[in-house]
């Protein structure tokens, strides 16, 4: 009896979603699970597995699946090299005459040969000076940008001399694996055959995620996305901080040839902008879509001149290298990918969330004003198998030439204005932000950029978030110079107005709305090392004793002192004041509690006076209040510098009242006008009407 031939049909792993892509888009998909039997080390990008499997392994029936497994396992083991058989190469070609590989190959021009020589490098071989045709170059012209992995013949010929020496090797034939072009008509006219949602989910899978696993909502889905809107959106610049292990990276090592993942120590200046006078060494701004840096290194950011080379092209697209070549453009994009640890609700309240960069740009405003979205990456899961498709993905290189050649030439910047407008808290700087991640998630999405108005509003909504989180870190380092942080959006048709915030700025109040015990009370003084203000909460105990004064909580010296003089002026003019206590027998321990990581202020005298009212005489100051101010040791206030940002702060720590010196009156023009309606402000003349001001209320 005949054995029948198992019939080829479709694989058990074939859902509706594939079926639908294969359908829509043949040749261009591959199960995403399949390059991982080929992963032969770091010397052959996915992409170019891909290529392989996209060639042989386009299908959802299983036979033929296997068969094309069989045949890219044969390619692989005849034609990609492994980095120790590079000199065997080089012996075969002796031997043989001809050698046929797939290589990462690269070409330079000597200007200062008679009439110029291109040669050809070829990555994982180790071979250079390889004779190239001029032809081959104008053909194939990124072979001098960043370079080509393909298919190679290479031949043996001894009789090749070069300046008196032997160069035998000849680059005879070339065919790119990197697709050349992809039609974006087609893609576009794709694309019409799926639901937003479900072209969501394709593109999830073509980055290597199981889309429909329970852990990936709606909103972790956009964010995922945002990884890739550097590569469709020119001189974009995003950051990312978040736990380790949550795939930061993967996506910009992986899925293009036209994005340079940067780690360690790499991405100095002559890297990114190129070698001064050295037309062979062009930067890597000018030869790539996206430049990203994995786990940003410090030295990079030292010299300041570098940081204004950085700073200067992600404001302005351009750089010059101070030589004869002038003013050069660029539309690589610029991604930071680092590791924040803690509790960030916590961590945005107490300080920012810039923290975790190198110290040279940790707090370096105009530095950070050039972001155009701060990626929550706190909020992106840890990887685990279960993540990872086996479902049908577009093959990264059709995408990632989709992406380069076709949706990153669109420009959508005025996608959002059919329905909305945005508030005046969004400004110049601001809108550019959000427009260009609007347009971003708009060409991923609807590359025929036909959003409608729901999905619309869902992507505003989303970008506001997304600059309104950089914004935010700003204030914090910058205060009342980026106070404008209630980003907004507006309905054309209504007129209504939505405000937008950001999570993880939580409900924590640092500033209790309950009264504290006596001789509790808070403050804020400026970190000069910092150029930050801080929140401190001073607690103060008074016993009888012999008239000991010690203090802990900070080894600051100006608080110090400033304690001591507040003790000191209270000593003098207790009785003047209406305390009728010897205060020499009483001992007095103070602890300063610094709530935003400060470590030095000098503008805490009157904070210390007021704690040391209420402890000797047993009154709790008023809930929800701040004292602000500096005196000297005879009781003579300070006019208190930088008031508005002082107040923004306690504002945003939940204080609902502060005291400041009658000095300050006069600033009240210049403080924002949330900031004088959300909080009583209230005037003192002096220390001890400070005092009885704050105890009187509580």
């Amino acid at each position: 009896m005949a054995v029948k031939e198992p019939t080829n049909h479709p694989a058990d792993w074939v859902d509706a979603l594939d079926r639908k892509l294969f359908e829509a888009f043949p040749g261009r998909v591959v199960r995403k699970d399949l390059v991982k039997r080929f992963k032969v080390g770091d010397n052959i990008p996915v992409y170019v597995l891909e290529y392989l499997l996209g060639k042989y392994c386009s299908t959802t029936h299983e036979v033929e699946i296997e068969e094309g497994i069989r045949r890219v396992k044969d390619v692989i083991s005849e034609r990609i090299v492994r980095a120790d058989r590079g000199e065997l190469i080089k012996s075969n070609l002796r031997k043989h005459g001809v050698h046929k590989l797939i290589d990462l190959v690269t070409v330079t021009f000597d200007e200062k040969d008679a009439g110029g020589k291109y040669w050809a490098s070829l990555a994982a071989a180790g071979m250079d000076h390889v004779h190239i045709a001029e032809s081959l170059v104008y053909a194939h012209e990124r072979l001098l940008t960043g370079g080509i992995w393909a298919n190679l013949e290479i031949t043996y010929d001894e009789t090749r001399m070069h300046k008196g020496m032997t160069r035998p090797f000849v680059l005879n034939r070339l065919q790119p694996i990197q697709i050349a072009s992809a039609n974006l008509e087609e893609f576009v006219a794709g694309r019409a055959r799926f639901t937003r949602d479900e072209w969501i989910d394709i593109l999830l899978r073509t980055m290597g995620y199981e889309a429909t696993h329970d852990d990936f909502s709606p909103r972790r889905k956009l964010l995922f996305l945002t990884r890739l809107i550097p590569m469709v959106e020119k001189n974009f610049n995003l950051i990312e901080l978040g736990p380790r292990g949550t795939g930061k990276s993967y996506i910009y090592r992986e899925i293009s040839p036209y994005v340079i993942l940067l780690s360690g120590g790499q991405g100095s200046v002559a890297d990114l902008f190129g070698w001064k006078n050295r037309k062979d060494k062009p930067g890597l701004v000018v030869r790539y879509d996206l430049v990203a840096f994995d786990e940003v290194a410090g030295p990079n950011f030292k010299k300041e001149n570098d940081k204004q080379m950085y700073k200067g092209y992600m404001e302005q697209r351009s750089f010059s290298r101070g030589d004869d070549k002038g003013t050069i453009q660029a539309d690589a994009g610029i991604v930071f990918n680092g590791n924040i640890d803690g509790d960030v609700e916590s961590i945005a309240r107490v300080s920012h969330l810039f923290t975790p960069l190198p110290d040279s740009i940790r707090n370096d405003m105009a530095f950070h004003d050039r972001w155009h979205a701060y990626l929550p990456g706190w909020e992106m899961p840890k990887m685990q198998t279960a993540y990872f498709t086996d479902h049908l993905g577009f093959i990264s290189d059709y995408i990632a030439e989709i992406f380069h050649e076709g949706l990153r030439n669109r420009n959508f910047a005025d996608a959002h204005e059919k329905y909305f407008s945005f508030g005046n808290h969004v400004e110049a700087r601001d809108r550019t932000a959000v427009v260009k991640t609007v347009s971003g998630l708009v060409k991923l999405l609807h590359p025929a950029n036909d959003p409608g108005r729901g999905e619309m509003e869902e992507y505003v909504r989303f970008a506001l978030e997304m600059r309104r989180r950089v914004k935010e870190q700003l204030k914090r380092m910058g205060g009342i110079e980026y106070a404008k942080v209630n980003f907004s959006y507006l309905h054309k048709e209504t007129g209504e107005e939505q405000f937008i915030g950001c999570p993880e700025l939580g409900t924590i109040q640092l500033i209790p709305d309950t009264p504290l015990p006596p001789g509790d009370i808070f403050t804020i003084g400026f970190d000069p090392a910092e150029s930050r203000y801080g929140l401190y909460r001073i607690q103060i105990n008074v016993s009888v004793g012999s008239g000991k004064f010690q203090l802990v909580g900070t080894s600051s010296k100006k608080i110090r002192e400033a304690a001591k003089m507040a003790h000191d002026f209270l000593k003098t003019n207790a009785r003047k004041i209406g305390i009728d206590r010897e205060l020499a027998g009483y001992d007095v321990n103070i602890q300063v509690i610094s709530l935003m990581q400060g470590k030095d202020a000098h503008d805490l005298g009157v904070a210390f006076f007021v704690g040391l009212v209420s402890a000797i005489l047993s009154r709790t100051v008023a809930a929800g209040l701040v004292v602000l101010g500096e005196m000297s040791l005879h009781g003579v206030l300070s006019h208190v510098e930088g008031l508005g940002d002082k107040l923004r702060v306690a504002m945003d720590a939940g204080a609902r009242r502060i005291m400041i010196p009658t000095a300050n009156r006069k600033d009240f023009a210049t403080l924002p006008d949330e900031v004088i309606d959300k909080m009583q402000i209230e005037f003192y003349s002096d220390p001890a009407q400070a005092a009885f001001k704050a105890l009187s209320s509580a």
